[in-house]
């Protein structure tokens, strides 16, 4: 139990952890052939008012050197609320440093279903060596890899090449405007598909918010969709809509 005394020493990102003052919203991705659910990503939201959303509460958090424990926390939340269903759940590229991870009693290890370790592409390579040690951990233990942003950050093709993830989402600024057709940014899309398939990885399609961008991820052989268009991330989890 702290004391008054003690929780002015806090920082609002403590006190948010100390007190619970975390949501989760779970959003769906959709197989695209099927036309059925495949899972939800859950995504963190701060409550407390403090933080204008997830990044500015992970940056706080990172001054603090508490991102561990805020993603403990958060992995917390998203298992004991979650749908019994597949859950992607991200990890912070800081919280390889920690240790949470690779604890006895990590959340992501409670789930009845499938949990997708979702990390970004975009984390320095000088991580790398960490990072995948840590992974190979949590992937001995039944834990799925999926590596978020590609096109995005340092883009290294290398990184997905060498931690052999089971899915790769591609960045939303490979998907925004893009339409199905002999242009550029779609030639694009069917290559970074045709690539992450032949890696063996299957492929999300992220911040799918028009018909176009729908028809063109959908032509291009991506496996899953994840938009607005879609369903926006909620509480309860929500219903997907089929855009077609």
């Amino acid at each position: 139990m702290k004391t008054p005394a003690d929780w002015e020493r806090l920082s609002p990102v403590e006190q948010d952890i100390a007190a619970g003052r975390l949501a989760i919203h779970y959003q769906p991705i959709v197989d695209l052939k099927t036309r059925t659910l495949f899972a939800y990503e859950a995504l963190a939201r701060p409550t407390s008012g403090k933080f204008q959303g997830p990044l500015q509460l992970f940056e706080a958090a990172h001054e603090r050197k508490c991102v561990g424990e805020l993603g403990r926390c958060l992995r917390h939340i998203a298992v004991a609320g979650g749908p019994q269903v597949p859950l992607f759940i991200n990890a912070n590229p800081n919280e390889f440093d920690e240790g949470w991870l690779v604890r006895p009693d990590e959340p992501i290890f409670w789930h009845s279903d499938q949990v997708y370790l979702e990390i970004t592409e975009s984390v320095p390579l000088s991580h790398f060596a960490l990072c995948h040690s840590v992974l190979r951990e949590v992937r001995s233990k039944g834990i799925y890899l999926a590596v978020d942003d590609l096109g995005a950050g340092y883009s290294n093709l290398k990184y997905i090449s060498d931690l052999a993830p089971e899915v790769v989402k591609l960045d939303r600024e490979l998907i925004a405007g893009v339409a199905p057709g002999d242009n550029r940014q779609y030639r694009l899309l069917v290559a970074l598909v045709r690539l992450c398939t032949e890696m063996g990885a299957r492929v999300v399609g992220e911040g799918i918010e028009t018909i176009d961008e729908f028809r063109a991820v959908q032509a291009a052989g991506v496996t899953y969709g994840q938009g607005y268009l879609l369903a926006r991330p909620a509480f309860p989890p929500p219903e997907f809509v089929w855009p077609l």
